[in-house]
């Protein structure tokens, strides 16, 4: 029997991880091909890939959108892709590594190393972002969340002056903030760590701190980070050379000291000119929630509901957490319900319109009430991608109507992540709860009322429903 190895990974670690590697194993097993698949999810690696597992196969799958080590597979054959095309294709993948279509990673062979690298800069350049936010995101959920908590007592109940002031609630608003002032120092040390590994961490450390101290945020995270990976990444090759007994000389002391100087140099000039560009931007998100609520929902919205937990939908969390540690907590309630929604859509629609899915489908929409009450929007993802023309565009359009409502009742959610498990922190949690209600039922209507229609074109005499077969389910 012929063996592959599989990797998985994705930003948060939570759901598209953990997707994949059922696809692949799932369609190796109907292949009667042997697949082993490591994980990297929030919880560390599991399943991990031994040199021992590298003898006789066929090659290797990555699928992933962070950093999972591949150097260790140089030599060779390699696919490496965004995780979703393992959850999407993975027949397709498999096969190419069967038919030896995968080419030998830091080789030539099926296509040469310039357009190979051209290729795939601007997807390394996403890798190296996202591995940030992976390492980033548990600091946000944990200090946000423990800030949350601490309004429970009041407002002001961390403020010795005030009537309100609670010891508990103070401690508690005191750890959050430490958890959460850390968010862009990791951040951008795990950038840098990305590229350049252990000599990019420090001066990726040190450039995030400079960033929060000059006030350039997230902003100039990203630009401390790359710039730190980068460069400790050229100081790494050109120190190559050296005698082995000078390892300990360049690794503790020669690249840390040109890493920090030169980091630190960068941010302390371009720290002023960032912060005034973040600033800006956050100022004008924040004006726009008051001055343009529609439009801002519609923005929010569609970006949640793109791609369910890919680049675009995190880039709109992401702002929502910049602006949950500058103190606006309106800016993430839309985003919370917009991200909450779609795995609602399906749940309702699944519920409410049955004659429209297959079994599968139904049993997977009960599981989709704790994925959407969670905050998890990757449960939508398998539903969509059986028609991602229509179905995307019908969870945008739901995912906006959430959001809109949201900011258009100016409603507060203090806490970057946790769905309804949140609401007692939330300002006006009933109104809430009804706005993403609303927007998760229009969504309901139109998907459910779109397989109703798709059954009905069903060719007489067919015994397996269209919805049951993926893509067939298209027009």
């Amino acid at each position: 029997m012929k063996k592959i190895i599989a990797v998985t990974g994705c930003p948060t670690g939570i759901a598209h991880t953990f997707m994949a590697e059922e696809a692949l194993k799932n369609a190796a097993k109907k292949m009667a091909i042997e697949i082993k698949v490591e994980t990297n999810g929030a919880s560390g690696v599991e399943n991990a890939i031994a040199p021992s597992d590298l003898i006789d196969i066929a090659g290797v799958i990555i699928a992933a959108d962070k950093d999972v080590s591949p150097d260790r597979f140089n030599g060779l054959p390699v696919i490496e892709v965004p995780v979703k095309e393992a959850i999407h294709h993975p027949t397709e993948l498999i096969n190419k590594i069967l038919n030896g279509d995968a080419p030998i990673r830091k080789g030539t062979k099926a296509m040469s190393q310039e357009k190979i690298e051209k290729e795939s800069f601007g997807r390394q350049i996403y890798k190296h972002l996202m591995s940030g936010v992976s390492n980033m995101l548990p600091f946000v959920v944990a200090g946000g969340i423990l800030i949350a908590v601490s309004f429970l007592w009041g407002i002001y109940s961390a403020d010795p002056n005030s009537p309100e002031y609670n010891a508990i609630a103070a401690m508690l608003m005191k750890i959050g903030q430490q958890a959460f002032s850390i968010m862009v120092p990791v951040f951008t040390a795990y950038i840098a760590y990305s590229i350049s590994g252990r000599p990019g961490m420090v001066a990726g450390f040190v450039g995030g701190l400079l960033a929060n101290a000059t006030g350039a945020g997230f902003l100039g995270g990203i630009i401390a980070g790359f710039a730190a990976g980068y460069l400790m990444l050229w100081v790494k090759n050109r120190l190559e050379g050296l005698p082995r007994q000078y390892e300990g000389l360049k690794s503790i002391f020669i690249m840390p000291l040109i890493g920090v100087l030169v980091i630190g140099i960068l941010m302390t000039l371009l720290g002023q000119p960032v912060a005034a560009i973040n600033n800006g931007m956050m100022n004008w998100l924040a004006s726009l929630q008051e001055a343009n609520p529609i439009l801002l929902g519609i923005v929010v919205g569609a970006m949640c509901s793109f791609d369910f937990g890919g680049p675009v939908n995190k880039a709109a969390y992401v702002t929502g957490t910049l602006l949950l540690g500058q103190g606006n907590y309106f800016f993430m309630a839309g985003v919370s319900a917009a991200c909450i929604t779609p795995p609602l859509v399906i749940a309702l629609a699944t519920t409410f319109f049955p004659k429209g899915f297959s079994e599968d489908e139904r049993a997977a929409g009960i599981v989709n009430y704790i994925l959407g009450g969670t905050h998890i929007t990757e449960g939508a993802i398998p539903f969509a991608a059986k028609d991602p023309l229509r179905v995307i565009p019908m969870m945008m359009i739901a995912s906006s109507i959430s959001a809109v409502l949201s900011y258009s009742l100016h409603i507060q959610v203090p806490a970057p992540h946790g769905g309804f498990l949140i609401l007692p922190l939330v300002s006006k949690p009933i109104a809430w709860v009804l706005c993403i209600l609303a927007g998760s039922a229009c969504g309901a209507i139109m998907l459910g009322s779109w397989r109703l229609w798709i059954n009905r074109k069903q060719p007489v005499g067919s015994d397996t429903p269209l919805q049951a077969r993926g893509q067939d389910a298209t027009l």
